[in-house]
């Protein structure tokens, strides 16, 4: 039942005690804000990982030759690796069950790029035609290099879009256009996007064509797959660490590498690199958690203190009620009320000016591996009710101190 009188006492003791009241709810809203802004970032950290690993499928794993470090069968270090069509044919017919989707990729160097009389400075890669499920790469336009294209080695290519803005930004519609590579034209058949601008500045043509009319041989720079995805993410990082490490024994094997020669074919796995990161701001979350929990507790423990204060301030009145025939519980309520008031006032304020800058500042972060910091409406406010419930444990001991004080000495103090 609201009792006005009581909340007329409440306020009447934190207008006679500003400063300290202020103090006290500071330190509960510090604690509040602490520690939202720390699970805002957690989450940050967790959404600039997954940002990163977006740029290419979560499951892809790569393969980039290297030079060899190690003597190994009568082999001297120093050789430099070079990845053939043979390497990843049998990668494919031997860890079939493990792969997706797969594509050999190529650089073509040493050509020129015109589109009329304009020369252009882009990187030319030959791939295959499901590299755009292993890239991540999202058609804008048009469509990707097909099997068909690949089968026929056919001259067709396809751009980034930033390649698109700088170059087609006169043509109505560049689809159809042709562009010159080394003298030879090729038919854009479509325009993709990337998370990076700089990932666009690409044209892919088919491997084979890049291998017959510019390469000559059977040569790669590299190997993309994709291993399946499954349900539990857990499961699904083993099975892609499995698959790169079975990936990099057939590779040593076919290369004559040592087993333990760690420069002469790297392979690399975006799930397991993701589960390493995931890892890592899940540790870092827990620590945010744990600081500004501690800093919660500090706050309580303030207003426990406080309501000690208060208790020995106002002795002699609380002996005046009793003898006036107040119940103990009574006693209680009135400290307990008091404590509850300046714990939830200041831990929501905390929570809304904490919950405010995150809206407002979090967007416009730009931070490697911190993006749009957020925390869950939902946990932070349970946690302001778990902060007042701490609050209400905190006023407890004083307010119970305060009922138990016996009237005659509570009478005599001073």
């Amino acid at each position: 039942m609201f009792d006005i009188e009581r909340w007329q006492e409440i306020f009447d003791t934190i207008r006679k005690n500003k400063l300290r009241t202020f103090l006290t709810g500071l330190s509960v809203a510090s604690g509040i804000f602490i520690l939202v802004i720390l699970l805002g970032f957690g989450q940050g950290m967790q959404n600039g990982v997954a940002h990163e690993f977006e740029q290419d499928a979560s499951t892809s794993v790569w393969v980039w030759p290297g030079v060899t470090a190690k003597e190994y069968k009568g082999l001297n270090p120093g050789r430099r690796i070079q990845l053939r069509n043979e390497n990843f044919e049998n990668s494919v017919s031997l860890l079939s069950e493990d792969i997706e989707y797969k594509s050999p990729r190529i650089f073509v160097q040493d050509v020129s790029v015109n589109y009329g009389n304009e020369v252009l400075v882009y990187s030319v890669q030959g791939v295959s035609y499901q590299f755009q499920q292993i890239d991540n790469a999202k058609m804008s336009e048009g469509r990707f290099i097909n099997y068909s294209d690949e089968i026929g080695t056919a001259k067709v290519a396809v751009l980034g879009n930033k390649i698109k803005r700088d170059v087609f930004k006169n043509v109505d519609n560049p689809l159809g256009e042709y562009i010159d590579i080394s003298g030879i034209p090729f038919k854009i058949i479509g325009f993709f996007g990337e998370q990076e601008e700089r990932e666009e500045e690409v044209i892919y043509i088919p491997i084979t064509t890049a291998q017959r009319v510019f390469n000559g041989s059977d040569k790669v720079s590299n190997l993309a797959y994709t291993v399946p995805p499954m349900e539990n993410f857990d499961e699904a990082a083993a099975r892609a660490i499995k698959f790169k490490n079975d990936l990099r024994a057939y590779l040593q094997q076919a290369h004559t590498v040592a087993p333990d020669d760690t420069s002469a074919i790297y392979v690399w796995s975006a799930m397991e690199e993701a589960k390493r990161y995931y890892g890592l701001t899940g540790n870092i979350k827990f620590f945010f958690w744990f600081v500004g929990v501690c800093t919660i507790i500090a706050g309580v423990v303030g207003v426990s203190n406080i309501m000690l204060i208060v208790v020995k301030e106002r002795t002699r009145e609380i002996g005046i009620r009793k003898a006036l025939g107040a119940k103990p519980w009574s006693i209680v309520g009135m400290i307990l009320h008091e404590s509850i008031f300046v714990t939830a006032i200041s831990g929501f304020a905390g929570l809304i000016f904490s919950m405010g800058l995150l809206e407002l500042v979090g967007p416009h972060i730009e931070v490697d591996y911190i993006m749009n910091p957020s925390v869950n409406f939902n946990v932070a406010l349970a946690t302001v009710f778990v902060l007042i419930f701490a609050g209400t444990f905190a006023g407890f001991f004083p307010a119970w101190r305060a009922a138990k004080v016996q009237v005659v000495e509570a009478l005599k103090d001073e």
